[in-house]
């Protein structure tokens, strides 16, 4: 089921061999994804056991990766879109934002793609609990961007699944809900060669069985998703991007107490854990990026804030479009949940939807974060460094992106 291989660090397609995964960490994502390998009760290890596969690696064997090579490699999936029927796009890699989303050169490589018709899906990252950790490319307001929960090491027990203390949380610079879903991320078990790096790192996690490796993170939900989104296009192949994504967020579960309230803010777990099933029954549109044309916004004739604020007190919360400050959970952390069995943001909530940036008008109180600064000296929020392996800039100016920041099982 591998219809293409493509290696942006050389440049070379691949129609025999297979390219090898020296980092490991790649597999790992797709078998989480596609595998159909079958447990000893006969149920499928992956999503979408049947979907089909195009391979494109961005990244070097220790998971670091340049700029230049990921937009290489965005730029080749959606020149390749139509041959060989690109519907779905896993992004799980990220880098520190260093500009507003508009303004991100891998940033506008991933909008191309989704206005391409490509449904993308984005890891949140691995720098959370604290607000204002998400990354690139996940800050971008279009895509699906994916956060983390665990079931507690407890898969019988749902009352003590909770939010995985390494998801990044919202919300993004521009007021945007991010992530905008949680999946299950905590120990996944997933397939990887057994000569890569992932695993000649950290031996005590893998299982001498069919070459499988346990693993943490927000790329490993983004995963999820990510097959999830190819079971809803069996089901619904007409879907586009801004549907798609309104269907997942319209039937997620969102995270309750015993008492009816919100475990979670909504900046950390958006609308809520991903139910596939109900998602291919799903019938809810017009409920994803309202009021936004990806179009202009690629042009530069409008881009876009999001309904989010944030008081004296450091609290973030939403506003409604008089700018006015809604009822709700602000950023408290909890370490318990309860994942009911309704969401309470269908309907098309207003945090699904942007507006014009402009007007003066940013964040409610109009002020930037903290003292004002935007972006100085290059960096973002202390030392900006989000992504273990990667950093903002290097030596000659370069920026870089990479995979796999390490965390450990939850």
């Amino acid at each position: 089921r591998i219809l293409a291989q493509y290696d942006a660090t050389t440049g070379v397609v691949y129609d025999d061999d297979d390219i090898d995964d020296w980092n490991g960490h790649g597999t790992h994502i797709t078998s989480i994804i596609i595998s159909s390998g079958r447990t000893e009760a006969g149920r499928y290890q992956g999503i979408a056991p049947n979907a089909g596969v195009v391979a494109v690696r961005a990244f070097e064997p220790d998971g670091s990766g340049t700029y230049l090579n990921v937009i290489k490699a965005l730029d080749w999936i959606v020149s390749h879109r139509k041959k060989y029927d690109i519907r779905i796009l896993n992004l799980s890699f990220g880098a520190p934002p260093a500009s507003y989303y508009w303004d991100d050169p891998v940033n506008q490589a991933v909008m191309a793609a989704w206005k391409s018709g490509i449904i993308v899906v984005v890891a949140a990252g691995n720098g959370g609990p604290g607000p204002m950790t998400v990354g690139v490319p996940g800050n971008v307001p279009y895509v699906i961007t994916v956060g983390a929960m665990t079931d507690n090491f407890t898969p019988h027990d749902t009352s003590d699944d909770k939010l995985a203390t390494f998801s990044a949380a919202g919300p993004t610079f521009e007021g945007f809900v991010k992530p905008e879903l949680l999946a299950p991320g905590g120990h996944m078990l997933g397939q990887m060669p057994p000569y890569a790096w992932l695993p000649l790192e950290h031996p005590e996690y893998v299982h001498q069985v069919d070459d499988y490796f346990t693993m943490s993170g927000t790329s490993q939900a983004t995963a999820v998703v990510s097959g999830v989104l190819a079971l809803l296009l069996q089901v619904d192949p007409t879907l586009r991007p801004d549907e798609a994504k309104c269907r997942l967020l319209a039937s997620a579960r969102t995270a309750l107490h015993d008492d009816g309230t919100h475990a979670y803010s909504v900046f950390q777990q958006g609308a809520g854990l991903v139910d596939a099933v109900a998602a291919c029954s799903e019938t809810a549109v017009d409920c994803a990026n309202r009021n936004m044309d990806i179009e202009n916004d690629l042009k530069g004739k409008e881009h876009y804030a999001g309904p989010s604020g944030v008081d004296q007190n450091g609290t973030y919360y939403l506003v409604n479009d008089d700018g006015i400050r809604l009822p709700g959970p602000g950023f408290e952390w909890s370490q318990g949940s309860l994942w009911g069995g309704g969401a309470l943001w269908q309907q098309g909530p207003l945090w699904m939807q942007g507006r014009l940036w402009g007007e003066g008008r940013l964040w409610g109180e109009g002020r930037l974060w903290g003292e004002g600064r935007l972006w100085g000296q290059g960096r973002l929020w202390g030392q900006g460094r989000l992504w273990g392996e990667g950093v903002l800039e290097n030596e000659d100016g370069a920026r870089t992106a990479a995979i796999n920041m390490w965390v450990d099982e939850e």
